[in-house]
């Protein structure tokens, strides 16, 4: 007897009785006035030439009723322009590409860890089970004072591995955008865990010899999600500094921050972040509008610190032997999706199209008054953006974004390749994910991205981005050697 195929012609209509939904919806403006179009077109054909003559001449106009009616056009339409907030355009950006000789494979890495905890298997062997879980491949980096047996984490390699990696995006910066460094008008550094005096803005300004009146901002210890809140910073500047390009430069120093010890919790945030960092160029002059590639459309921050468990999820603190590291809680998960919860509840009626955001409301009514068992409306965010760029944080951290937000296995690659190629980068992972969906030539004009973010705190924060052009696939940046092996299959568990 043949198989029995299924039934696909219910689930074809469901489709399509969706999708009429969703365009009836989201156009009902247009149906709206085009029945009332079409009354007047026939009503003003009925009357005729000579009856709309007669009853134009009909209607007197008083000379100080026109001029205060200019007037007052005139003073409504400079309100309106003054108070209009100013374009923020993402001119370029530049990532950082680490130097082969700092590349930790997972026999390097698994082969210092056990020269490191010669006196602790236990460590060695729960380290080996988190990379071969970890979603990383073979190609991530440590900065150099880490690949020492012993690790030397002192200030002065610290700072050499700061000024690697900011000099060199901003450097990458320069050169792509043409940049000069007296055109820089604000400048933001964020590095959560490496705060030196004097601050890494005033080593940028060093080096680069800026202007005395730059407006330079250092925000140290928010954790991953501190890139956003840079651009939010750089946003709120750019709307009171007409005429000013403002870098903010994102990263994050391991080499202080290696932790040596023995607590389980402490070692997890060893086998995950990466070197990296950032160097991103906004500007609100309207003469970059043509060249820059997108445009800053939303930033909502959502800050969960008022709750002790939120706080108190990634926590930077001594062990039993006094070694400092970052503890990771166990509940870390289930509080990134409280605030992710709280964060799309605020992002999504500024971005879902009418359809989605009728549903939602329509379910949570029917919640509250019908039913409270009903299972909750999850809005369709692929309806409001075309690319997504999620925080880089670990392979649990993009699962359980993919699920909450119902992503297809495309959607979510960006983060996946990027958490692979160059591990957990912090606060500058969004812009190789970004940098990722370019270089495999997807960017087209008018796309939005959605770039999401966690930090400790606890903070989840979002920014959408509309592409201002077409970008053509870049030939150089982080993933110029390697782009064309991407994507790649990143198994369950890689056996070491």
């Amino acid at each position: 007897m043949p198989p029995i195929l299924p039934e696909f012609s219910n689930s074809v209509r469901l489709k399509y009785v969706k999708l009429g939904y969703q365009y009836l919806v989201n156009h009902i403006l247009i149906f709206t006035l085009i029945p009332i179009m079409i009354a007047v077109s026939i009503e003003l054909l009925r009357l005729g030439p000579d009856e709309i003559l007669k009853l134009w001449n009909s209607l007197h106009f008083d000379l100080v009723q026109v001029l205060c009616s200019s007037f007052l056009i005139i003073f409504i339409a400079t309100v309106y322009f003054s108070s209009k907030p100013r374009t923020i355009f993402l001119v370029d950006y530049a990532c950082f590409k680490p130097p082969v000789t700092c590349r930790v494979p997972f026999s390097t890495f698994m082969e210092h860890s056990r020269l490191n905890l010669r006196d602790s298997p236990k460590s060695v062997e729960f380290q080996m089970r988190i990379l071969e879980r970890s979603g990383l491949g073979e190609e991530t980096c440590l900065p150099p004072a880490i690949h020492y047996i012993p690790p030397k984490p002192t200030m002065e390699t610290a700072r050499g591995e700061a000024e690697l990696v900011i000099f060199s995006a901003m450097d990458s910066l320069f050169e792509k955008t043409g940049l000069k460094p007296k055109d820089i008008d604000i400048l933001i550094v964020n590095c959560s865990l490496f705060s030196p005096t004097p601050s890494l803005s005033a080593m940028v300004i060093n080096k680069y010899k800026l202007r005395s009146n730059i407006k330079s901002f250092n925000l140290s210890g928010m954790g991953c999600s501190a890139g956003l809140i840079s651009i939010d910073l750089a946003r709120d500047l750019l709307q009171v500094h007409p005429n000013s390009n403002a870098v903010v430069v994102s990263t994050e120093i391991i080499t202080p921050n290696y932790y040596q010890g023995n607590e389980r919790a402490m070692l997890l945030p060893n086998c995950l972040f990466r070197m990296g960092g950032a160097a991103i160029l906004l500007s609100n002059r309207r003469s970059e509008r043509r060249r820059a590639k997108y445009r800053l459309v939303h930033v909502v921050r959502t800050h969960k610190g008022a709750d002790d468990k939120a706080y108190r999820c990634v926590f930077e603190e001594e062990d039993k032997e006094g070694k400092v590291g970052i503890s990771l809680s166990k509940d870390l998960m289930a509080i990134a999706g409280e605030a992710l919860k709280s964060n799309i509840t605020t992002i999504g009626p500024l971005v879902l199209p009418a359809s989605e955001q009728l549903l939602f409301l329509l379910t949570l009514i029917g919640r509250k008054i019908c039913n409270p068992k009903w299972k909750p409306y999850i809005p369709d965010f692929k309806q409001a953006f075309e690319h997504f760029c999620i925080h880089a944080g670990g392979r649990a951290v993009i699962d359980e974004l993919q699920k909450n937000l119902q992503l297809s296995a495309e959607h979510v690659e960006a983060s996946r390749m990027a958490l692979h190629r160059f591990g957990n980068t912090s606060s500058s992972s969004l812009w190789y994910e970004l940098n990722y969906i370019e270089s495999k030539g997807k960017m087209k004009k008018g796309d939005r991205v959605w770039q999401i973010a966690f930090g400790s705190g606890f903070k989840c924060n979002s920014a959408v981005w509309k592409c201002n052009k077409s970008i053509k696939t870049p030939v150089d940046g982080p993933w110029a050697d390697c782009i064309h092996r991407y994507p790649v299959h990143i198994p369950e568990i890689v056996k070491l």
